[in-house]
């Protein structure tokens, strides 16, 4: 028996995003249709994949069995096809005419930056941004063909998710904290961690989309009597961030560069200082001249701006650290 390499494009698609509807938009098919094909691939294994609810889909011990393999399967079809120039199914092989799709997070931050100096080394390549708001959405999306390149905490990502990709360090990033100007702590100039002790802190709980942030905040705040702030609907753009912020008056953990908000603060954190370890993130075997002129402007800037230069006070988790050492 084989399996239709199809049907296990349509099996990833949802074991990577536990829902239909998605990976349906994923793979530009209608829901229906997928549905089917992953009953037709249940048929011919024998076996269920997924147990499904009204609210949840999630992989039975069969589906986590078959994920390899199935990986294994369309990874060697993808590489034929390229080797032949044609593009695998449902993925995108970038040359040098087509865009290269860069997300950039939220305006406003260093990867913006990047960007913005790639585009000066590289104007004839067309590299276009995107917003995906955290890295662990954005390798999703990498691995499934939709984006190219990202920028984001490497280190926080699975193990098996960060062997497909590659990455190069950016930054090491001082984080911040944005509070409600009428704030207890906002007339501060910077504020010390252990300032922050009782308070109830946002840093993107509830959002799958993040949670190489939320595990990042997680360690800071171990042991510093510091809570994570319980998860809230996710708020996309400027406005909805704001009104969100003035109902919940939580404050919010960031970075030095987040963009000014109305009637916020941003404040430096420090004793000791967070590092948030920014890398560049792409798919493993990548060719494409918007990716080389994103490589080069993140060394010289990062050479520019002395990006990889830890402070002495600085705190990074030992993981990360060895991580970002690990080219």
């Amino acid at each position: 028996m084989s399996a239709d390499p199809r049907l296990l494009r349509a099996f990833l698609a949802v074991a990577e995003e536990l829902h239909f509807t998605r990976a349906a938009a994923r793979l530009y098919v209608a829901q229906q249709a997928l549905s089917r094909d992953i009953r037709r691939l249940e048929r011919e294994l024998g076996a269920e994949l997924f147990t499904r609810t009204t609210r949840q889909v999630a992989l039975t011990s069969d589906g986590v069995r078959l994920l390899p393999y199935a990986r294994r399967v369309t990874e060697a079809q993808d590489a034929l096809l390229a080797a032949f120039g044609r593009a695998g199914s449902g993925r995108r092989h970038p040359s040098a005419e087509t865009p290269l799709l860069v997300d950039v997070n939220s305006p406003g931050l260093i990867s913006g930056r990047v960007l913005d100096r790639a585009r000066e080394l590289a104007p004839d390549s067309e590299l276009m941004a995107r917003f995906e708001s955290g890295l662990t959405g954005a390798a999703q999306a990498m691995l499934a063909g939709r984006l190219d390149a990202s920028f984001g905490r490497f280190g926080g990502l699975d193990p098996a998710v960060r062997a497909r990709l590659e990455h190069q360090p950016v930054r090491y990033e001082p984080m911040a904290v944005l509070l409600p100007e009428d704030h207890r702590l906002a007339a501060l100039d910077a504020v010390p961690l252990d300032a922050l002790a009782g308070e109830t802190v946002y840093a993107g709980a509830g959002n799958p989309g993040t949670l190489e942030w939320t595990d990042l905040a997680l360690r800071l705040f171990e042991g510093r009597g510091i809570e994570l702030a319980s998860p809230a609907p996710v708020a996309v753009g400027a406005e909805e961030f704001r009104r969100v912020m003035a109902k919940t008056r939580t404050p919010v953990l960031a970075v030095v560069d987040f963009p000014a908000m109305p009637e916020t603060v941003l404040r430096p954190l420090v004793d000791p200082v967070p590092l948030s370890p920014v890398s560049l993130v792409w798919r493993k075997g990548l060719v494409h001249s918007g990716l080389d002129a994103l490589r080069r402007a993140a060394l010289e800037l990062a050479g520019e701006k002395q990006w990889l230069e830890r402070p002495a006070d600085g705190w990074i988790p030992a993981t990360d650290a060895l991580v970002m050492m690990s080219l």
